[in-house]
């Protein structure tokens, strides 16, 4: 038995195109950060970016369990004193949908310059429509 290195122009990426309408944010970001990473692909190396590109419509129809809509909350710090600034998830929703899923799905990659190449190859858009048609995305169905 061999070792199997694949090599980044044998690596076929497909383009998936995922619906986040009624889907949980959590379970939804865990299936898109497998597929970003390439852990479901046999040619998989922890090294190697061997995962497909992500497209997510309706962000803003995305749901969340329990209380969370008032509770969770989004921190920043601008490094000056008093510069913390929290925002509600109510809020972030109603300003930058998009953010919330690419935050989900940012804190499950890797922390290095892979992971800052991966989380390029996600496309978040809040309505239905998205401007990757030419690329022929396959439908996902989230289980």
């Amino acid at each position: 038995m061999k070792t199997v290195i694949p090599k980044p122009n044998t690596i076929d990426k497909k383009w998936l195109l995922y619906d986040a309408e009624n889907v949980v944010l959590g379970r939804l970001a865990a299936e898109i950060a497998k597929r970003i990473r390439g852990k479901y692909n046999t040619l998989f190396s922890p090294h190697m970016d061997t995962g497909d590109y992500v497209i997510v419509v309706n962000a803003d129809k995305v749901a969340i369990t329990g209380n969370k809509a008032d509770q969770k909350t989004y921190f920043r710090h601008s490094g000056y004193p008093g510069g913390a600034r929290k925002v509600v998830y109510k809020k972030m929703m109603a300003k930058n949908p998009e953010f919330v899923i690419k935050h989900a799905v940012k804190g499950m990659l890797p922390k290095n310059r892979l992971g800052r190449k991966l989380i390029k190859k996600l496309h978040i858009y809040a309505g239905a429509e998205h401007p990757h048609t030419p690329q022929k995305p396959i439908r996902m169905e989230f289980k």
